[in-house]
């Protein structure tokens, strides 16, 4: 007999050998239909896992990542298998899940078309009314290219030969499907009880433009066919948000031709960055940072003392001057090390905090280019905070209190993520396991929830991730603490302590915003353009009715103006319903219409671009309201 503990602590014996599936039989025929996985002694594996010792067994459904993760992974071999059924001749690249769905990549001589695509869903419908038991089976190395190249699937040999002599390879079956996998999955076709194909779109074969361009299909699966349309509708919703389409109606920024993945900031969209890099610069005082400026461009030797150079330099962009090799910093973090090197430090000086809003450029393949969420060159809002062992834990706690302050005035809720050390990093065991016990600890003192990602931490430390939520329940990875103990080390750090001696300081990277670019990108769609009134780059557009009141109309935007209230004047021979709704477009958060009853009375009539016609107002109370919402910060 073996003994199994379950996520609510109790144990139960059963006969060695018992299948995951069975357990969960026994538990209850409702868990048993929901099930899609399973964690044993925390390794994610199928319900026909068998188990041979004691263990701890937690179920995992579609309410769990690892859950849903299962379930869309098999979505993907559905994928396939319906694409296999229809277009033999396709051959099978990669097929993971990802978040909110999965995606195949297919080598296909003949583009996919929407009608295909509509087809091709049709068949996926039927793989799963067929209900089909995924099994998995391994196969040595030697047979698992024999069975690969007999199904004339040439990029899974790839793969195959990428692998060690003496693997052993997995492979999954569910029906005449076959298909080269680590697993894990659903335990058959039919718990995708709602299934999506979204769109298709190039992928270069692993990622890089030397490759094969193939066709990658995306989609989607839920356990219920209501949050499917839940998804669909935030899908829609969505589109209507994007920041690409939002910032050339609001005139915010552009991309061009003549530099892919590097945008170009408008006078708006210049306002609009600028507001935050004040409101960032204006916090971090009132946190005793101090701002610092690095180069942009740095020996090569350095980044290979940092070891970004050994683990990200297909991403750095290089370039020689004065016959010696340098690199366009990819992150800020090196320079921070030279300035704080630059000086002998005493006990008495930390924690030192050093803030930068820096540039950094990396090359990222032109299809993974997207608007300004993801591009060739971003300014960071990094800090690093250099202290000693015994204040690591307060640091930390006061890191993830300004991330909370900055989230909360956007109106962003978020949750945290403990990613912990990676299978290649760097340093020793010893310093990554206290290093990760004290971001738990600082967590734990939070005493607010959070998730650990096993093996997701970066090269050189463990890490907090926060993920913020927008208006239409989207994440979005920003802020970020990571506890680094190598670098001070590489670097030769030190300071000197109350005994006299050196001793080597701990080191924070942190973001808040991430990159700049990146967090306007987000805000956009979390408002739909429409900025709250402090953010807005225009607040006021002041409108007369006709040429009669355009004295007074410049002198109200130009009271406004001194009062730094960001106006636009719209003293156009056009209809004044017409100025309105151009107004309304974009998404100017008050619209001052002035009429003769308004020159006779020093008055304004008020339009709220959510509210609508307000009725008509003193100007100096108009003025008094619009400078409240603006000192507080108000996110209407």
């Amino acid at each position: 007999m073996i003994k199994i503990t379950l996520k609510d602590g109790s144990v139960k014996e059963y006969e060695k050998g018992i299948s995951v599936e069975q357990v969960v039989a026994s538990i209850g025929s409702g868990l048993l239909k929901a099930a899609m996985a399973a964690r044993v002694n925390g390794k994610t594996v199928d319900l026909f896992h068998q188990l041979n010792e004691d263990c701890s067994l937690e179920i995992l459904t579609f309410d769990d990542a690892e859950g849903k993760w299962a379930m869309r992974h098999t979505g993907s071999h559905i994928l396939a298998q319906a694409v296999k059924r229809l277009y033999p001749n396709v051959k099978l690249a990669i097929g993971p899940a990802i978040d909110n769905g999965f995606y195949y990549d297919f080598d296909s001589d003949k583009p996919f078309t929407e009608e295909d695509l509509s087809a091709i869903e049709k068949e996926m419908e039927k793989i799963v009314k067929e209900d089909l038991k995924l099994e998995r089976f391994e196969l040595p190395r030697k047979d698992a290219l024999e069975l690969m190249e007999k199904l004339g699937e040439s990029y899974k040999v790839e793969l195959i030969n990428d692998l060690g002599e003496d693997e052993i390879i997995s492979f999954y079956k569910q029906g005449e499907f076959v298909d080269l996998c680590a697993g894990p999955h659903a335990p058959s076709t039919g718990r995708l009880k709602a299934i999506k194909l979204l769109n298709v779109a190039g992928a270069y074969w692993r990622g890089s433009e030397k490759n094969k361009m193939l066709q990658r299909i995306y989609g989607t699966a839920f356990a219920k066919k209501s949050q499917l349309d839940e998804y669909l509708l935030m899908l829609e919703e969505a589109k209507k948000r994007d920041h690409r389409k939002l910032g050339k109606e609001l005139d915010l920024f552009s991309l061009h031709e003549e530099g892919p993945g590097f945008p170009f900031f408008h006078p708006k969209g210049m306002i609009l960055r600028n507001i935050l890099e004040d409101f960032w610069r204006k916090e971090h005082r009132k946190n005793k940072y101090q701002e610092i400026k690095t180069p942009i461009i740095l020996d090569e030797e350095l980044w290979h003392r940092s070891g970004h150079w050994e683990k990200y330099k297909e991403n750095m962009y290089t370039t020689e001057i004065d016959e010696g090799d340098y690199a366009l910093k990819p992150m800020n973090c090196p320079g921070g090390m030279l300035m704080y090197a630059r000086e002998m430090h005493s006990y008495r000086d930390l924690p030192l905090r050093m803030g930068e809003l820096g540039l950094v450029h990396r090359h990222e393949l032109a299809g993974a280019l997207h608007g300004l969420m993801r591009v060739r060159c971003f300014t960071q809002d990094d800090a690093h905070i250099f202290m000693m062992p015994s204040q690591i834990k307060d640091e930390i706690i006061g890191v993830a209190k300004m991330i909370d302050s900055f989230y909360s005035l956007f109106g962003f809720e978020y949750h945290m993520e403990l990613s912990t050390r990676p299978e290649k990093f760097i340093g020793t065991i010893e310093s990554w396991d206290m290093a990760t016990d004290a971001l738990r600890d600082a967590l734990d003192t939070l005493g607010k929830p959070y998730k650990i990602n096993e093996g997701d931490g970066a090269f050189y430390g463990p890490k907090i991730d926060f993920h913020l939520r927008d208006s239409i329940g989207r994440t979005w990875q920003c802020g970020t603490i990571q506890l680094d103990m190598q670098m001070p080390e590489r670097f030769d750090l030190t300071y000197v302590g109350a005994d006299g001696e050196k001793h080597r300081p701990a080191m924070i990277h942190r973001v808040i915003f991430g990159s700049i670019e990146r967090f306007i990108a987000i805000l956009t769609e979390h408002f739909a353009g429409a900025f709250p009134i402090w953010l807005a780059p225009v607040q006021v557009k002041v409108m007369p009715i006709s040429e009669r009141q355009n004295d007074y109309a410049v002198q109200v935007a130009k009271k406004l103006e001194e009062l730094d209230i960001r106006v636009e004047l719209d003293n156009r021979n056009e209809k004044i319903g017409y100025k309105i709704r151009e107004a309304q477009m974009q998404k100017v958060p008050y619209m001052l219409v002035v009429g003769d009853k308004e020159v006779e009375s020093g008055a304004v009539a008020v339009r709220d671009r959510k509210e609508g016609d307000r009725g008509s107002m003193g100007l100096e109370e108009f003025i008094s309201n619009i400078q409240k919402e603006i000192r507080e910060k108000i996110n209407k």
